[in-house]
C-alpha cells in the first residue's frame, strides 16, 4: 500500500524533470496566473480526466467534479465555482460533461440504497421522472442507462441557466455560452449534445430574473 502511494510521488518528480526538459519556463510561466476560456462540470469519475480528454494545458480549463455532473442549486461549492469562474477569471463557455456508463446515473435508475449518495442521486431520479415514458420505452438497460446520461446533461445546463451568477453575467453583456456534452468511455471521443444556450431567452419565463444594475 505504502509503496504505491509512494509511486505518485516517482511519477511526480519524473514528470517535472520530463517537462522542464522541454520548456524550461514552464512552471514559471504557469505561476504566474490564470486565465481560462472554459469551466468544465463533470463527473468524479477516475476515467475522464478533462485535460487530457481536450487535449489542453493546465491553466486553460477550469475544473469543477461531482458525482454524475449536477448542478444543483444548493450546492454552494458548486455555485462558488461557477461564481468565481465567470466574474473573476472571465471564462466564456461552461460545459457539463457527462459519460456514457456513469455509476451514479445507473444507480438512480434503481432503488438500491447506496448509502449517503442516495440524497444525490434524488436528482437525477427527478430527471427520470421528466422523460419517464421514452425511457421506459427502451428495453436495454444499458441503452437506456446512456439516454439518461444524456437528459441529465440536457437538464444540468438548464439548471446552470436558472443561475443567478449566468443570468446577471448575461445581462451585463457578458459572451457566455452554456454547452452539454457526453463523454463515451469506449472510443474517447466527445459529443456535443447541441443543447447549447446563450442567453435568458432560452430559459422558461418562470426561471427568468429581473437584471440587476450594473455595478461600477
Amino acid at each position: 500500500m505504502e509503496r504505491s502511494y509512494n509511486k505518485l510521488f516517482d511519477n511526480n518528480k519524473k514528470w517535472v524533470e520530463d517537462t522542464i526538459a522541454t520548456d524550461p519556463h514552464y512552471f514559471t510561466n504557469l505561476a504566474n496566473g490564470q486565465t481560462p476560456e472554459f469551466l468544465w462540470i463533470g463527473c468524479s469519475d477516475s476515467r475522464v480526466p478533462a485535460n487530457q480528454i481536450t487535449g489542453t494545458n493546465p491553466g486553460e480549463i477550469f475544473v469543477h467534479r461531482n458525482i454524475a455532473n449536477m448542478v444543483v442549486h444548493t450546492d454552494m461549492n458548486l455555485l462558488s465555482v461557477i461564481d468565481y469562474s465567470v466574474n473573476v477569471l472571465g471564462v466564456k463557455h461552461i460545459m457539463v460533461v457527462g459519460h456514457y456508463g456513469c455509476g451514479g446515473v445507473k444507480a438512480a435508475m434503481g432503488n438500491q440504497q447506496v448509502g449517503l449518495i442516495d440524497n444525490w442521486l434524488r436528482n437525477i431520479k427527478d430527471v427520470y421522472r421528466l422523460y419517464e415514458k421514452e425511457l421506459d420505452a427502451i428495453v436495454d438497460e444499458n441503452d437506456r442507462t446512456d439516454r439518461l446520461v444524456e437528459y441529465n446533461v440536457i437538464e444540468q445546463v438548464n439548471n446552470l441557466g436558472k443561475t443567478s451568477i449566468v443570468q446577471n453575467a448575461w445581462a451585463n453583456g457578458r459572451p457566455l455560452q452554456l454547452h452539454g456534452i457526453v463523454y463515451d468511455l469506449k472510443n474517447g471521443l466527445l459529443k456535443d449534445l447541441k443543447a447549447s444556450v446563450e442567453d435568458n431567452t432560452q430559459i422558461r419565463p418562470v426561471y427568468r430574473f429581473t437584471p440587476q444594475p450594473k455595478t461600477a
